[in-house]
């Protein structure tokens, strides 16, 4: 029995909805990667980008569990001497929490070029309303723990 490997042409894409309120920040980016990625299908290819499209809404109502709003930060660094930038998540989470599930979901796909092109299939918005309709996305059908 030979294995099985998808071609480009194919690929069938769908949308999911995932909602994000009171589910930690951990569960909901792993399984939006697992998604991105279509290791939930058995034509998943590991070469291919062979995943789905993914909406997650609800970001400004994310948990992060333990300490960690108050002790997780968000480290950037300009280049320069004292260009070092700390924030809070509890400050992140407040100000662009699109942005906390963005970078969760980002850290646990590839980091090349596919991973690049996946994350692109992701859509983080704040509020429970989202443009994307007319492409008819169902809700995932298994509830996040």
């Amino acid at each position: 029995m030979k294995t099985y490997m998808a071609k480009a042409a194919d690929i069938e894409r769908q949308w999911y909805i995932l909602d994000a309120a009171d589910k930690p920040l951990g569960r909901v980016a792993a399984l939006a990667a697992q998604i991105l990625r279509g290791k939930h299908k058995p034509t998943y290819t590991p070469h291919l980008d062979t995943g789905d499209y993914v909406i997650v809404v609800n970001a400004n109502k994310i948990r992060l569990t333990g300490r960690k709003p108050l002790q997780k930060e968000w480290v950037r660094y300009s280049g320069y001497p004292g260009g070092l930038k700390r924030t809070k998540y509890a400050d992140l989470l407040a100000q662009r929490p699109e942005f906390v599930v963005e970078k969760a979901v980002k850290g646990m796909l590839p980091h090349n070029r596919l991973g690049r092109a996946m994350i692109k299939k992701l859509k983080v918005y704040r509020g429970p309303d989202h443009p994307h309709a007319a492409q008819k996305p169902e809700v995932w059908p298994c509830e996040i723990e």
